[in-house]
């Protein structure tokens, strides 16, 4: 049986930013934020949903620290921590992701009792995001770096809201504009980091490589059910002229 030669680091990294044609920003939901078409109501489901993948992205990297025997790695990783659960002021990016994420809710007209409730999730997105969790408990941690790749994607999808949302969504109040803001710089830095690990480690073999695909694969199923769920949320939404959903619009009141 011929075993086949490791794409070359320029051709492996080209083949993860290729996955980015998966990346939820193709998904309708998405299409349709970008082109103001979604109500209050349906931007508060989408608000509330991803607010439990926010609160999810330090306890994956806190999975990764425990699984990680090297100090320097862990150094560098733990900024991550700090990112999302805060250590300062907003406008520096310092109280947080998740606090941005609040600003956010409240910028769309949700209290912070309705954010972190979670009564406004939906299963599927909780299914999701639990089992982005668990794999990040349970692989090793190198796995879970590459994971975490879908912020090779992310900056694009930030820029797009702010440049978009003041236009299409002039009743959403500028403060809510923050956690995108801050997550330009930062996600650039994660990638970075992430990127040069899961290169240097994943690219030893062509079996390894394959792997490092199936696992950014798997992040990204994660947040296309997401916007799947989050979709199911929504029911007057339609695509190509067709009711997408089944489910009843919610309601918050």
């Amino acid at each position: 049986m011929t075993t086949l030669a490791p794409w070359s680091r320029e051709e492996f990294e080209a083949k993860l930013r290729e996955k980015g044609k998966g990346y939820h920003i193709n998904h309708p939901i998405h299409v349709l934020m970008y082109e103001g078409k979604l109500t209050q109501a349906q931007m508060q489901s989408w608000v509330a949903n991803r607010y439990y993948y926010q609160i999810a992205i330090p306890m994956k990297d806190a999975a990764i620290l425990s699984n990680c025997p090297d100090r320097e790695l862990r150094r560098g990783w733990i900024q991550r921590i700090f990112d999302h659960d805060g250590s300062g002021n907003i406008a520096e990016g310092g109280e947080g992701g998740i606090e941005a994420w609040i600003h956010l809710g409240h910028a769309v007209g949700l209290t912070r009792d309705e954010i972190m409730s979670l009564k406004l999730v939906a299963p599927g997105t909780l299914f999701a995001v639990d089992a982005y969790i668990n794999f990040a408990k349970q692989r090793p941690w190198q796995e879970s770096v590459c994971s975490s790749l879908t912020e090779l994607f992310a900056p694009h999808i930030h820029q797009q809201r702010i440049d978009s949302w003041p236009d299409m969504y002039p009743w959403i109040n500028a403060e809510g504009m923050q956690y995108f803001k801050n997550r330009l710089t930062q996600a650039r830095r994660d990638v970075e980091q992430g990127l040069a690990i899961t290169l240097d480690y994943f690219g030893r073999t062509r079996e390894l490589q394959e792997r490092a695909l199936e696992i950014l694969q798997f992040k990204l199923n994660v947040l296309w059910v997401m916007a799947d769920s989050i979709m199911l949320q929504c029911a007057d939404i339609k695509v190509e002229g067709r009711d997408y959903l089944r489910q009843p619009v919610i309601e918050i009141k």
